[in-house]
């Protein structure tokens, strides 16, 4: 197991924030992922217009998984049409 940081965007209008992270917790308990620290980090200005839209809301969850279940994450979150971005990270010890 390893420890990663995963930041996701959601769009600004709540029902879609409150979908895409209720889609991203059922998505990571079924693949047996560890969440150890959930960060909101709020409304932000995005660099670009990413879906037409330039703000997002930032969220930063802290994670114990094994490399194997974040490639497989990361075909699921491709398809959640709830998010904006995100990117995974591993944690150097």
């Amino acid at each position: 197991m390893r420890q990663y940081e995963l930041t996701v965007i959601f769009p600004p209008e709540d029902d879609q924030h409150k979908a895409g992270r209720e889609q991203i917790l059922a998505d990571l308990a079924a693949n047996g992922v560890g969440i150890e620290k959930t960060d909101e980090i709020g409304d932000r200005n995005l660099a670009y217009e990413i879906k037409k839209r330039k703000t997002g809301k930032y969220v930063l969850f802290t994670l114990k998984a094994d490399p194997a279940k974040i490639t497989v994450l990361d075909r699921i979150f491709k398809l959640n049409a709830n998010l904006l971005k995100y990117l995974f990270v591993k944690v150097e010890e």
